[in-house]
């Protein structure tokens, strides 16, 4: 691989297979298991890419997320759902809190 390239180098089967996973997974656990299923595409999102031909890694765990995932969602039910409107942008923030380079 050569320095100074980014890419992703994940594949079509490859996606439809960690979202087959995703699925499964959420459903078998009725839902606690989203926080795994998560953590789970993350991680082979990274594996995937390089930057400046650098892999990433993600070390994020599905027990770290779902402390975040009850505190959420418990200020979702107290700010009337006002506070879903910062979801995105925290997911957004853990997940790359827990994204390095290898």
């Amino acid at each position: 691989m050569e320095t100074n390239r980014s890419e992703f180098t994940g594949g079509l089967l490859g996606l439809i297979g960690i979202n087959l996973l995703q699925a499964l997974l959420t459903i078998i656990t009725l839902g606690l298991g989203v926080p795994a299923a998560i953590c789970m595409k993350q991680r082979w999102i990274a594996k995937h890419t390089y930057i400046d031909g650098r892999q990433l890694v993600f070390d994020g765990k599905g027990s770290q997320l779902f402390g975040s995932y009850i505190k959420w969602f418990l200020l979702c039910i107290v700010t009337l759902g006002i506070y879903s409107f910062w979801l995105d942008i925290k997911m957004k923030q853990w997940v790359v809190k827990h994204t390095h380079f290898a």
